[in-house]
């Protein structure tokens, strides 16, 4: 099985069972057995067709007399293969692009007609990629949703907030690849340290321009393999991710309390601030995800995390006033993780309706943890208002014992004088995320 085939699967996976690009491709990854550089493709691939599939989609549609939704599954994911590469990628042959795809539906359709058909839609977007159709313009909704592969309601959520040349820039960014960031584990190492172990692994390590103790990386292959990660040196974790974890601001031998900790680097990197000290309570609602924490806390040697399973929207009475920092990254709607999950931007957006109210059950309830005093950071990885500064000021209409905190943040992020922040991939570089630091009255 090579990488294309190993990319038509995934795809195909994704479409028919729902389930997440990254999982799935992981899984198919393996049982195929690719080495590095077949891999790198499948996922390039993969996550490139899912990134652009509504602008295949609409150049596939004008060279084929058959509409794509009366198509097999699989014949759609094999054009839109062929498509993407010939659209989107130098290094490969258009002639190659056209045959491997057509293969593709010849090891995988069993209509004898389906090979000749791909070939003459494929062959005809080949003759016409110096004249492709232009996307009508008139309205700006349906041009950004076609041009950047975004389901339309989307782009009218962002176009509400950022108007249409930085949302543009938004979407554009969406799908450009995230870079991996790697933070230091400072309990065994410096920055300094680590970035020179990498590069001896044969890694190209950056400093971040604006996160301390943080690498960008490059050239990793898979870094699970390393030295240095198997040694607890680093974690991987976005910076919007670590800076979450420096608002809450942890001191060493505080107790502190992770919500909705799985699957731990929030957890990880309030251990690492204290030193090793005090307590972080890491809970998450599956006892396989405690699991998760447990083995990363192992690894990087942090032995102050207690990993828990437990319902962040249940009280627990033992826990009332009991902790100096409380951390809810509750569940959202992702949709800042566009970039690493491509494929979220078309799940059916129906069930994120109910999605406020578990959010706000879960941040009442941890609100009762946090001793008098003590700072409640409530965070989200999506760009949404309603999962995000909306669900922040219902809470302090109802919770007049707190307060919108200052967020103290790098001068390159922005301002957090009103104690809320959003980051966005296209200004910060970063996941697209939402911080409150909301303190508790004395």
């Amino acid at each position: 099985m090579d990488a294309r085939e190993v990319s038509l699967l995934a795809l195909n996976d994704c479409q028919r069972q729902g389930g997440w690009s990254d999982t799935i491709l992981k899984k198919r990854l393996a049982s195929a057995g690719l080495d590095s550089r077949d891999g790198a493709l499948a996922t390039q691939l993969c996550f490139g067709v899912l990134q652009n599939q509504l602008l295949l989609d609409f150049y596939l549609s004008h060279f084929s007399n058959l509409p794509l939704k009366r198509m097999e599954g699989r014949v759609v994911q094999a054009l839109r293969l062929g498509a993407y590469q010939m659209l989107f990628l130098d290094k490969i042959p258009h002639s190659a692009a056209v045959n491997t795809s057509v293969e593709l539906t010849r090891r995988h359709c069993k209509n004898p007609r389906v090979p000749g058909m791909a070939n003459g839609i494929l062959r005809n977007l080949e003759r016409n990629l110096e004249h492709l159709p232009t996307i009508p313009q008139a309205d700006p909704v349906s041009y950004l949703s076609t041009l950047y592969s975004h389901p339309e309601w989307l782009v009218r959520e962002f176009l509400s907030v950022l108007g249409s040349d930085e949302t543009a820039k938004l979407l554009a960014a969406n799908n450009a690849p995230a870079p991996i960031t790697a933070m230091a584990n400072t309990t065994k190492t410096t920055v300094e340290a680590l970035a020179a172990l990498l590069e001896g692994e044969g890694i190209r390590a950056q400093p971040h321009p604006w996160m301390a103790d943080c690498l960008i990386l490059s050239r990793t292959g898979n870094l699970e393999r390393l030295a240095a990660f198997q040694e607890g040196l680093f974690y991987i974790q976005d910076p919007a991710s670590r800076l979450a974890a420096l608002v809450l601001d942890p001191k060493p031998g505080m107790r502190v309390l992770d919500c909705c900790g799985a699957p731990g680097g929030k957890s990880f990197s309030a251990a690492i601030q204290m030193e090793g000290t005090g307590e972080v309570f890491s809970c998450d609602l599956h006892p396989h995800k405690k699991k998760l924490i447990q083995a990363g806390a192992d690894r990087l040697g942090l032995n102050n995390i207690v990993p828990m399973v437990a319902d962040g929207k249940v009280f627990r009475p033992e826990w009332e006033g009991k902790f100096d920092r409380v951390l809810v990254d509750a569940p959202c709607s992702g949709l800042g993780v566009i970039r690493k999950k491509p494929d979220i931007r078309y799940k059916d957006p129906a069930p994120l309706a109910g999605l406020p109210e578990v959010q706000r059950a879960i941040l009442d309830t941890a609100s009762r943890y946090v001793k008098p005093g003590g700072v409640l950071v409530y965070a989200t990885c999506t760009l949404l208002r309603r999962e995000n500064e909306e669900a922040v000021q219902g809470f302090l209409e109802e919770h007049p014992e707190y307060k919108a905190a200052p967020l103290r943040l790098p001068e390159y992020v922005g301002d957090g004088r009103g104690g809320m922040l959003t980051l966005w991939p296209h200004r910060q570089g970063t996941d697209g995320f939402f911080i409150s630091k909301l303190r508790k009255e004395e």
